[in-house]
């Protein structure tokens, strides 16, 4: 009978290895923008990440995000809440509604740059300027032919 080293079982493949990484990652960003005073779940990110500084529309926000806008609505209602976002009338459509950042959720957003750039200051020291560099060109190639 083969044992489960035997069948690659105790290595991880890549795809694995990536998912755990982005987790990682995401959830070390939560907690310093947490940390630095704005409270949100790791969901939220998708809202953050797709926003655009004039505002964005919630249809666009949803596909940015791979969601469907029943989804991204609710992350949106949310944040609206925590006083992140508000709603305003879309000055090139007055039947559709921007999405739009507060001082408040541009301030979080300067706080999720900052921790970003603590995190790829971490992978440099853990991979040195020549390796940091291999991984993003690897990983942008991987993305550049998906």
């Amino acid at each position: 009978m083969a044992r489960p080293q035997d069948l690659g079982l105790h290595r991880m493949n890549t795809v694995a290895l990536l998912g755990r990484a982005y987790s990682l990652l995401g959830f070390q960003i939560v907690d310093g923008v947490v940390g630095a005073g704005f409270p949100q779940k790791p969901s939220h990110s998708a809202v953050f990440a797709q926003i655009k500084p004039e505002g964005s529309r919630l249809t666009d926000l949803a596909r940015g995000a791979n969601m469907t806008p029943q989804a991204m609505g609710e992350l949106v209602d949310e944040l609206e809440q925590m006083g992140y976002l508000v709603r305003r009338p879309d000055p090139t459509d007055r039947r559709a509604k921007l999405i739009v950042l507060t001082d408040r959720g541009r301030a979080c957003i300067a706080a999720g740059i900052s921790t970003i750039h603590g995190i790829e200051e971490s992978v440099t020291a853990i991979l040195g300027e020549r390796g940091h560099r291999q991984l993003n060109r690897l990983l942008q190639k991987l993305l550049d032919t998906a």
